[in-house]
């Protein structure tokens, strides 16, 4: 598969500047914030292609994605997709970090998983900010717990927080209707830093509302589309 090298830098550049201007406008500094690309049902031609563009942080959905292309090239790999239980041995010590750690009983393989490989795993806890029953993610009430039960559990670390908001409606801009949902995301994660100032991470943002979640503090945000388009797009 040929990609179109230019095309691909172009959508980078504008991305970024997407990211410096939305964070000189909430007064923080762009570097604070870390670009994920998500190559998701894009071939491994494209998270190569991404890799010689400067993108290092590479997210997937799907384990299998994750494992195939992690195996062709070096990066650093984001599990940005629902972790079925089964398939915890396959990510554990591969991703850099699992965004979508939601209940007890997937903290529970990771950390058996992590400590069989002698390696510690860094996770994100997902909440369901917006208690859309379409979305993964625990609760905002049961999250001090379930972070709580994280941290007394040998091989993995909790680092912070991730969302996805519900869709906008018609009539809404997507990124003024996700606003809500990450201010709630970064007032959760203030609560618990004053309890264990190693959860940090804001994972919040994609290609559509990306401005609104820098504005309210996201530390990672997770782009897709506006990088990469369509499967046809970069070729």
């Amino acid at each position: 598969m040929s990609i179109d090298a230019q095309a691909l830098a172009a959508r980078v550049a504008a991305v970024r500047g997407r990211i410096t201007r939305a964070a000189e406008a909430a007064g923080r500094d762009p570097d604070d914030i870390r670009l994920i690309a998500v190559t998701k049902t894009h071939p491994v031609e494209v998270a190569q292609a991404a890799v010689r563009a400067g993108l290092d942080d590479l997210g997937e959905n799907r384990v299998d994605e994750l494992v195939q292309k992690s195996a062709a090239l070096e990066a650093r790999w984001h599990l940005v997709g629902r972790l079925q239980r089964n398939k915890v041995r396959e990510v554990v010590g591969r991703a850099t970090l699992i965004h979508s750690v939601d209940r007890s009983g997937l903290v529970d393989v990771i950390s058996r998983h992590a400590v069989r490989a002698e390696v510690v795993q860094d996770v994100l806890i997902q909440v369901n900010v917006g208690e859309d029953p379409a979305k993964g993610g625990c609760s905002l009430t049961g999250l001090p717990d379930l972070v709580s039960y994280a941290a007394l559990q040998p091989g993995l670390r909790v680092i912070g927080l991730m969302t996805v908001p519900p869709l906008p409606g018609t009539d809404e801009r997507p990124d003024a209707a996700a606003a809500p949902f990450f201010r709630a995301l970064r007032e959760a994660r203030d609560m618990l830093r004053a309890e264990d100032p190693a959860v940090e991470e804001l994972s919040m943002g994609m290609s559509d509302d990306l401005e609104a979640a820098v504005q309210e503090g996201a530390t990672m945000v997770r782009i897709g589309s506006a990088l990469f388009g369509a499967r046809e797009d970069l070729r």
